[in-house]
């Protein structure tokens, strides 16, 4: 018995060494909402204080810019053919092999806060307190386990950033067990569409006026047809909701009052100037720009409250901090809103990593990286074993400043969801170097291809340039072989609706 105990003793002390993980994920965050990338739009000082204390990535890229499918290859390490989950409204199996199972094999508590977003009940996770489906900003109703066993639905009175923040710091605090080592999933749901800030943020930025992008009246007439399927404009698209000229219908009184103390002046003067063609375009802008930063802003500060904690407990020096976002977005680049497309801006996430004494501070790494490196990379920090199933790599190397020689030095992409899906973007594929792009809209038979260091804002396709000829012809035959490598069906996988056939382009509006 007493050899028992003394090792256990050894196993507890031993546990103690690893680090902990906390993960914090937010939703359809774009670097150009950062202000550790460069942002003017917004200072973001608690996700600066991250990048200042580690390691800043400028090529992370998402293997399929849509929620759900990005949550589904951080679970499981595996492309969305794969795993299953290849659009929104597919549903996750929780029974295939994902990180947090063998995270717990391994001795991890493991636990997930905020937005699960997958269908099913959270596997692999000693505590789970999630949104159910999407979740509204305001009064979310959360799914947990009951004293049964089973999930029950809790409802909330509130800002569900805070909610959500509250929750994670709760579990930090009173939940987890001090003999094991722990893994945090503190995932928020803003700045999700439709931008509802919270009370304090309501009438920050009023009387500021945020830059326009170069590109917010684009006409797309440097590129292929694929372009032109879409609904995601600004000018457009964007609804009544989605510009606060109508309030939500789940407010508190007390909420609905703030709320209206600060939109219904706004709104009185917008309706009073009547603003036609540009000027509505560039009204409709700072509405929609001003409601995302002040949903950014919520979920800064409060990751500031987190770091603070860690901080005063004692935790920070042997916590990794991880942030992320399921994928870019459009802050009016090309003049539109929302993800999808490989283009530049919800290809990319922002990623950053602080992990005391093992990080140089300050770091940054140009190394192509992706959301499916994150389970390989959670499992390598905890020391546990990496299957060889599992198709990204380990970030670990490339923190401590030792990237690989054979690091990969190309990405693939696939969206799915196509004509059928939400905002009619077409399916696609492609290949980035980081400074070539080739993309296929194979649902309406168009190629594009772009030489980002000469065109940064994807405005003119080279695909058909004879200059260009030699360097297509490489990276034709490298997607061939990254579709290989990663197994990618010809045929879309299930879960896939069938294309409808493409409408004849049409003609973008002009303001």
């Amino acid at each position: 018995m007493v050899a028992a105990g003394l090792l256990s003793a050894s196993n507890t002390a031993q546990s103690a060494k690893r680090p902990n993980i906390i993960f914090i994920f937010s939703d359809d965050h774009c670097e150009q909402a950062i202000s550790a990338y460069g942002s003017k739009r917004i200072h973001t000082p608690n996700l600066d204080r991250i990048a200042n204390e580690g390691m800043k990535f400028r090529k992370c890229y998402v293997s399929n810019s849509i929620c759900g499918p990005s949550r589904a290859v951080i679970q499981t390490g595996k492309y969305s053919h794969l795993n299953g989950f290849v659009r929104n409204g597919n549903y996750f199996n929780g029974d295939q092999q994902t990180f947090p199972k063998l995270l717990q094999k391994a001795g991890y508590q493991t636990a997930i806060v905020g937005k699960w977003h997958l269908g099913s009940t959270p596997k692999g996770y000693d505590y789970y307190d999630v949104l159910k489906g999407q979740g509204p900003y305001y009064n979310p109703p959360m799914i947990t386990e009951g004293p049964d066993g089973q999930p029950v639905t809790k409802t909330h009175t509130g800002y569900t950033t805070h909610i959500i923040t509250e929750k994670a710091l709760a579990w930090l605090k009173e939940e987890r067990s001090d003999e094991k080592p722990f893994m945090l999933m503190y995932q928020h749901k803003a700045p999700h569409r439709n931008w509802q800030p919270g009370p304090k943020y309501l009438t920050m930025y009023d009387g500021v006026t945020i830059p326009e992008p170069a590109t917010l009246f684009d006409d797309y007439s440097g590129r292929s047809k694929a372009p032109t399927y879409q609904k995601m404009e600004i000018a457009n698209h964007l609804s009544e909701k989605d510009l606060k000229l109508v309030a939500p219908n789940n407010l508190t009184p007390e909420q609905r009052a703030t709320w209206d103390a600060a939109y219904n002046p706004k709104n009185a003067k917008f309706k009073e100037a009547n603003l036609k063609g540009k000027d509505l375009v560039r009204w409709k802008y700072q509405r929609y720009v001003k409601d995302y930063l002040r949903c950014v802003k919520a979920v800064d500060d409060d990751i500031g409250r987190v770091l603070n904690y860690l901080d005063e407990s004692g935790l920070a020096e042997n916590t990794v901090v991880i942030y992320a976002s399921d994928q870019g977005w459009y802050l009016g680049e090309h003049g539109w809103f929302d993800k999808r497309w490989m283009y530049e801006e919800s290809l990319l996430t922002p990623l950053l990593v602080r992990w005391p004494g093992m990080i140089k501070p300050g770091s940054v790494s140009d190394a192509i990286c992706s959301n499916l490196d994150f389970a390989e990379t959670f499992l390598d920090i905890a020391g546990a074993t990496v299957p060889g199933d599992m198709q990204g790599r380990s970030l670990v190397p490339v923190l401590q400043g030792k990237t690989p020689k054979d690091w990969r030095k190309s990405f693939y992409y696939h969206y799915y969801e196509g004509l059928n899906g939400g905002h009619t973007v077409p399916r696609h594929y492609g290949i980035t170097t980081g400074r070539y792009k080739l993309i296929n809209f194979y649902e309406v038979g168009a190629f594009e291809m772009f030489d980002l260091k000469n065109d940064p804002e994807e405005l003119k396709s080279v695909h058909g340039d004879p200059k260009y000829a030699k360097i297509r012809k490489k990276l034709e035959n490298d997607l061939k072989k990254l579709r290989i490598q990663y197994k990618v069906p010809e045929e879309d996988p299930a879960g896939v609706k069938k294309p409808r056939p493409a409408r004849k382009k049409r003609t973008k509006k002009k303001a």
